[in-house]
């Protein structure tokens, strides 16, 4: 455990204690161990419409399925998209269709859980295709497996924000991450709910497919317009601020260390060799372990 000394936005300073991501134990029903070593491609998309993206998750988890391509996790960027989960409800949609239009803003209805979030310019979008396990008699994932796998990613997310010097975590009965009040409290540039309440800084929606095989992900909010969270209500929850590290940190890290750092802790939480990746069709490359380095820190 290191501690590092981080500026905050009120001009005061926070020694944050690091916990290595090493240390966050995997959930039972995920089956990766850290002796198998298996290998993640890491494969950079940069801005990428969401629909397009959606169509690529359809292409690679069906060849995940078929042996013919190793688990790949895909980090990007969206245009503003408000896009709504299985449990979505049109009234959470707070923008008309001329505001929406004005703002530029596409709605899709996907096929992910949860209600409706946010995607946009500024915030860093993971998408990891893993197999989780073998589906039951029933046709079905374990749930032991799958909220495990959700609870792994929460836990992915705290470990990368630590190393960025944020304190974290998660929050009984809810998905996601959330900055507790106590830290929104010494940030002049966060919306005063922050200060009353949890805030939520990262948002996650996943399908387990047919064939075991993770879609979807998690969105991280580093630098986006926070103005369109008010299109919204953000996953269905009335009253639950929305936070980003550019709010809460200064100077806020850019989206590519960003990605480092959750690209490291997953390799981390979920026991594997992270490996970057080129595009969607791209050749493997070196592995990330070796690339990674401290450019940018």
């Amino acid at each position: 455990m290191a501690a590092q000394t981080h500026h905050l936005r009120d001009g005061s300073h926070a020694v944050i204690l690091l916990l290595k991501a090493s240390a966050i134990i995997p959930r039972l029903g995920i089956a990766m161990t850290r002796e198998a070593s298996p290998s993640c491609r890491v494969v950079q998309l940069g801005m990428t419409p969401y629909r397009q993206a959606w169509e690529m998750q359809e292409r690679l988890a069906a060849e995940i399925a078929r042996g013919q391509r190793s688990p790949t996790l895909l980090l990007l960027e969206h245009p503003h998209t408000f896009t709504f989960g299985r449990r979505g409800r049109q009234e959470n949609l707070l923008w008309d269709e001329a505001t929406r239009a004005a703002r530029q803003v596409e709605v899709v209805w996907v096929d992910r859980g949860g209600d409706v979030t946010y995607h946009g310019p500024g915030q860093l979008v993971g998408y990891p295709l893993i197999r989780l396990g073998p589906i039951d008699n029933t046709g079905r994932l374990p749930q032991a497996d799958y909220v495990g796998f959700v609870r792994n990613l929460e836990q992915v997310l705290v470990a990368a924000l630590a190393q960025l010097g944020l304190a974290s975590g998660q929050q009984a009965g809810l998905t996601g991450v959330w900055v507790q009040p106590d830290v929104a409290s010494r940030c002049p540039r966060c919306p005063p709910a922050a200060r009353r309440k949890p805030a939520k800084i990262a948002a996650i929606g996943v399908k387990i497919d047919a064939a075991g095989i993770s879609r979807h992900g998690f969105a991280l909010n580093v630098a986006p317009e926070m103005e369109y969270w008010d299109g919204i209500v953000a996953c269905g929850l009335v009253d639950h601020p929305v936070i980003s590290l550019e709010q809460l940190l200064d100077p806020a890290p850019t989206i590519d260390i960003v990605s480092r750092e959750v690209t490291a802790a997953f390799g981390q939480v979920f026991g594997m060799q992270m490996v970057a990746g080129a595009g969607g069709d791209g050749p493997e490359g070196m592995s990330f372990t070796e690339s990674r380095g401290d450019a940018g820190r």
